[in-house]
């Protein structure tokens, strides 16, 4: 289909006009885009922001409530607001962290996966999620590994099945 603004791709450029060094610009931006080391980085990085993101959304829920305990129930307002906030960023970093290994570790394995089968498909978000899960439970023993291994690999497989449907 030809552009109204000329050249042979719909969104009206055309590469023929560049020179060489801006296709290897571009070539070079579009490798280093698609590298394991890049796609890791920016996942943990995704990661961090939403864990950022849901930490605070989900401890603002333990304020809402009437339930206090004593020490700061004797605390002025100012200080009462102070403490929530200071425990809000807390807890809102530590998911941000939580989130962020989470994320890095499932899309490395997952691109080194399938940079090595040269195919995408389920069985690469399967094998990414058992690396996953079994990485992350490997401190409490080789049963919470294997369950960890199984449990995220059913979730992440079933996650890519349902984005890849028709």
């Amino acid at each position: 289909m030809a552009s109204p603004l000329g050249g042979g791709s719909p969104m009206g450029g055309n590469n023929n006009g560049m020179s060489l060094q801006e296709k290897q610009t571009i070539a070079m931006i579009q490798s280093t885009m698609e590298s394991c080391p890049f796609k890791t980085a920016m996942s943990g990085t995704a990661g961090f922001v939403m864990g950022g993101a849901f930490g605070l959304f989900m401890s603002s829920f333990e304020y809402s409530g009437p339930n206090m305990n004593e020490e700061i129930a004797n605390q002025t307002t100012k200080q009462q607001i102070k403490a929530a906030f200071k425990d809000m960023s807390s807890r809102s970093y530590s998911m941000a962290k939580n989130f962020a290994v989470v994320g890095a570790i499932y899309s490395g394995s997952e691109c080194c996966i399938e940079s090595y089968r040269a195919k995408n498909d389920l069985y690469n978000s399967m094998a990414a999620g058992c690396f996953t899960g079994g990485a992350l439970a490997v401190r409490a023993g080789p049963q919470a590994a294997a369950f960890g291994c199984a449990g995220f690999a059913a979730f992440s497989t079933a996650i890519d099945w349902y984005m890849r449907r028709d």
